[in-house]
């Protein structure tokens, strides 16, 4: 029994259905809906107290971090391997995923945020926006540093980091369809980046390289991605 607490457009709920839908594993569906945030109400609270999705439950073991989740699901179903054969594959992988996380994951929510996340924000007066960050638990620093919002400098570092995600991919991409082997978790770990800074209009971060290109075309091709990328799944243009 696998149940899976998320939110359609998270990024990081995202990553966790590629794998799953990759693998055809059954999974009950537990939406989370930030934007009530019921992601911080005392009962999501008591599951993850990060306060994040995505959320596994696994007959009854809870497992947290999108990334772990991932590397979970693979060992536990190892039907369509997704994390390298070799023990040189698999430590290419966690690199991959490390970097991710460290890089893109992060500076993907700049964007998001000053596009559409932030528009609540400026509605509230000072004393709610605090109110409003100091709710958080995992990114309450995150929060406090975009009450007065975005500043176009902080947008420029962000979109640069992201550039600077896709010239690493593409010194693999130019020669390789897939970042390690066949697509598999390091693949389905940037993916939503992919899709978010589309639906951002910010594709051009990576228009000028072709591996990169040809890799994202493939991963529109597959079955997960267009299970995963359902209506309702995308942030702007929803």
């Amino acid at each position: 029994m696998i149940e899976l607490y998320g939110y359609p457009k998270s990024t990081c709920t995202q990553k966790v259905k590629l794998c799953l839908f990759e693998k055809a594993l059954p999974f009950s569906d537990r939406p989370v809906d930030l934007a009530k945030q019921e992601h911080l109400t005392p009962d999501y609270l008591a599951l993850n107290p990060n306060g994040v999705v995505p959320t596994l439950v696994h007959d009854g073991a809870v497992i947290h971090d999108s990334s772990v989740i991932m590397e979970y699901i693979d060992e536990v179903f190892p039907d369509v391997p997704m994390s390298g054969r070799t023990p040189v594959d698999r430590a290419r992988v966690r690199a991959w995923l490390r970097f991710f996380e460290e890089v893109p994951t992060v500076a993907v929510r700049i964007p998001s945020f000053a596009k559409v996340l932030l528009k609540p924000v400026e509605k509230m007066t000072p004393d709610q926006r605090r109110a409003n960050s100091d709710k958080r638990t995992l990114r309450k620093g995150f929060y406090r540093s975009m009450e007065d919002g975005i500043s176009e400098a902080r947008h420029a570092e962000a979109v640069e980091r992201l550039r600077m995600t896709c010239e690493r991919m593409e010194t693999t991409l130019a020669a390789e369809d897939w970042l390690v082997g066949d697509f598999g978790i390091a693949d389905a770990c940037v993916v939503p980046t992919f899709d978010r800074m589309q639906d951002l209009d910010l594709a051009r971060v990576w228009a000028d390289l072709p591996g990169v290109g040809r890799w994202w075309a493939r991963v529109q091709e597959r079955d997960c991605f267009a299970r995963t990328y359902v209506a309702g799944s995308r942030l702007a243009s929803s």
